[in-house]
């Protein structure tokens, strides 16, 4: 318990110093859980291979911070925005590496305070963990080869009876290509590398995922098309929770989410897209 009252001192300090425009009365709650038991340090969840939001590199060039228990440093739009963050709450920044499906259990268990790492905000996972307000919001795009069967679809129906793959775990998999008529549905694929590799292959004829994750893979792969259908109803229907990209925190933590959703609400969207072309013009892929 001195530790949690430790931590949501330290958060009512940040909220009374202005960073935030709520009230500090959940942050004066002591029973608030405080992530990972350090308040010196904001300890963030990410799969450093999910470029452009975040990719693991050998230096610390562009400002890239070490991995824990690594010698490798993680980089990307998610890591600018947690050393954002950490900065505007005063502390360090920690950076874990886990595979994807071991983000949530991390935030759970304790053993992370956040997970800052291209999640939509679904309901599903609203059930297991907290969220932030959004800190991106992206749409979907699909991509394709310019050389293959399906490079001038236009609409969702164009797609039918294509070979297709997307990332576990995400919205794109499990519900966009489930849309496509008469799909041939692979197995998930691992990483959104993996995927791209799938795409290069041959081994599908299409991948659905988000803008960034395109705008990054036309650079390491000239022969890719990237299809935007517009959104309207000839694209892949989708909730806004499933766009709506935020920061996870363990279920209760009231204190982080408030002083995070704080530092949120001095960004604009334009800040959100400025921030992601930067990481996407220094993603390893460019070069």
């Amino acid at each position: 318990m001195k530790l949690k009252k430790t931590l949501s001192l330290c958060l009512a300090a940040v909220l009374t110093a202005g960073l935030v425009g709520c009230g500090s009365s959940a942050a004066t709650d002591s029973t608030a859980p405080d992530g990972d038991g350090d308040p010196t340090t904001l300890t963030v969840a990410m799969e450093c291979a999910y470029a452009p939001y975040n990719w693991t590199q050998s230096d610390d060039s562009n400002g890239a911070v070490q991995i824990r228990d690594s010698s490798d440093y993680a980089y990307g739009y998610d890591v600018m925005m947690a050393k954002k963050i950490a900065e505007a709450l005063g502390q360090e920044i920690q950076i874990v590496k886990l595979d994807w499906d071991s983000l949530i259990p991390a935030v759970m268990s304790g053993d992370v305070d956040c997970v800052i790492a291209g999640q939509s905000i679904t309901s599903e996972r609203s059930q297991q963990v907290d969220f932030s307000n959004p800190y991106y919001y992206a749409s979907i795009i699909t991509l394709v080869k310019k050389d293959g069967p399906y490079a001038n679809a236009t609409s969702v129906a164009d797609l039918s009876g294509a070979t297709c793959t997307s990332q576990l775990g995400t919205i794109w998999y499990d519900s966009c290509l489930p849309q496509i008529p008469d799909a041939n549905i692979l197995p998930a694929q691992e990483t959104a590398p993996s995927m791209l590799v799938s795409l290069n292959s041959g081994a599908c004829d299409v991948v659905v995922t988000d803008r960034p994750t395109a705008q990054a893979a036309l650079v390491a792969y000239p022969d890719f098309v990237a299809l935007d259908f517009g959104g309207g109803d000839q694209d892949f229907q989708v909730s806004d929770e499933d766009i709506n990209i935020g920061i996870s925190m363990k279920k209760g933590n009231t204190a982080l989410q408030d002083a995070i959703n704080g530092v949120l609400a001095t960004m604009t969207t334009d800040d959100y897209n400025t921030m992601m072309d930067e990481a996407i013009s220094v993603q390893p892929l460019s070069e």
